[in-house]
């Protein structure tokens, strides 16, 4: 049973999904914990990535709360105010700890944006075409300025690309892992071109960003739950918490809170100080549902290896692809599980037991370890993986800028590799 707690707003934290396993060690009187958590829910053809007109549906107890379609900007926006709604679609705390993403570069002479041009890759042929075009602003799915630079020289062409941009005084913007995790991102639209079925994701991303923390703790009874609640009240009129509760056979309640940082060490002062919650309080980042890297479909229906073949061909719009099929596998046997990861994808896939693995690129060896699995592999080159999402993407941002800003894909954005 599921109540919310009186006096504090926001949704519940509905875990009758997730399950959770965790070990708990404590230090200096705070208990730290790690969890493992699954969540699932079903691909239809009404799912988000599916039906692009609008952006992307986030799930219950989501930390990201997105503005209305309907919202629309009354003159030109600003760079300021374009990245704050590519940042409502996908939260750049959601990117992989490792990737550079944001703003790469930024203009000294701010100019509305008018003009958006939409690319996997920002090579010289795309910036050639982004200057013809005036473009305001690139949003590069991939960062063309990963590593740190020394120095800016014309022998390298990716300090070319940024000496180009700047001297143009056009913004570079790249989204990269957060757009595999989100939601209805690059790898819901993936796994999405098998059909309808039960996704998961397989590396499940956890609230950062407005660092969000979740505490859980028992209480005996009401009185001492709603003696806590009171205190916790008066951290900061200005924090808002989310609660809830599961009440148990014996009348006690097992207490689900999530607070930001600012107010995070008063309440654990509060509720240390309480010897029965004290005992049993936990302190983590609380999941975000639906968010993270890869996806693990169950289909509704079975199909064979043929049929994947073909649905992902017309689904990436390619005429090849590459098919290793695995051990005492064949065209003909049915594939009921597909997990996915856009890109370069085999630290996310490689383990997972299902019938069939989706990526750009795999190396040989981890090609050789699934088929010996009995797992059947399609690859598409990197970025084929990637790119169609981008119709996708242009249609949600399109949607919440309105008709003040013409958002533009590349025609000069390709794989660089081509089967011959």
């Amino acid at each position: 049973m599921f109540s919310r707690c009186r006096g504090f707003s926001g949704r519940l934290l509905r875990s009758g999904s997730i399950a959770l396993s965790r070990s708990v060690s404590c230090r200096t009187g705070t208990c730290f914990s790690s969890a493992h958590l699954s969540t699932s829910r079903r691909l239809s053809s009404h799912h988000p990535v599916l039906s692009a007109s609008g952006p992307p549906v986030l799930g219950a107890a989501r930390a990201v709360r997105l503005p209305s379609d309907s919202a629309r900007p009354a003159a030109h926006m600003d760079l300021k105010g374009v990245l704050e709604v590519l940042e409502q679609l996908a939260p750049l705390s959601l990117a992989e700890s490792w990737d550079n993403v944001g703003l790469l570069v930024e203009p000294s002479e701010p100019r509305p944006i008018e003009t958006i041009l939409l690319t996997n890759d920002l090579t010289a042929a795309v910036m050639d075409e982004a200057v013809a075009m005036s473009c305001d602003l690139i949003v590069s799915y991939h960062p063309p300025l990963f590593r740190p630079f020394k120095r800016l020289l014309q022998k390298d062409w990716k300090q070319r690309l940024a000496v180009r941009a700047v001297e143009a005084g056009v913004a570079v913007f790249s989204p990269h892992t957060s757009w595999d995790s989100v939601e209805g991102g690059v790898n819901d639209w993936l796994v999405a071109g098998m059909g309808s079925g039960k996704v998961s994701v397989l590396n499940q991303a956890h609230c950062s960003g407005p660092h969000k923390h979740r505490l859980e703790f028992s209480c005996m009874n009401d009185e001492q739950l709603n003696r806590l609640l009171e205190q916790l009240r008066h951290i900061d009129a200005g924090e808002t918490f989310q609660c809830s509760t599961v009440r148990s056979e014996s009348g006690g309640q097992q207490v689900n809170l999530t607070c930001l940082s600012s107010a995070l060490t008063a309440a654990a002062q509060i509720l240390l100080s309480d010897s029965h919650a004290s005992r049993s309080l936990n302190i983590t980042q609380p999941p975000l549902l639906g968010c993270g890297q890869g996806r693990l479909s169950v289909l509704d229906e079975p199909v064979s290896v043929s049929t994947a073949v073909q649905r992902m061909k017309t689904h990436l719009g390619l005429p090849h692809l590459r098919l290793a099929l695995g051990e005492q596998q064949t065209l003909e046997s049915l594939v009921k599980t597909v997990a996915v990861c856009a890109g370069s994808g085999a630290s996310v896939i490689q383990g997972v037991k299902a019938d069939l693995y989706i990526t750009g690129e795999m190396s040989h060896h981890e090609v050789l370890d699934a088929v010996s699995a009995g797992t059947s592999v399609i690859l598409s080159d990197h970025s084929n993986s990637e790119r169609g999402f981008l119709t996708v993407f242009r249609q949600r941002l399109t949607a919440r800028l309105g008709d003040t800003v013409t958002v533009a894909i590349s025609q000069r954005d390709r794989d660089p590799l081509q089967v011959v």
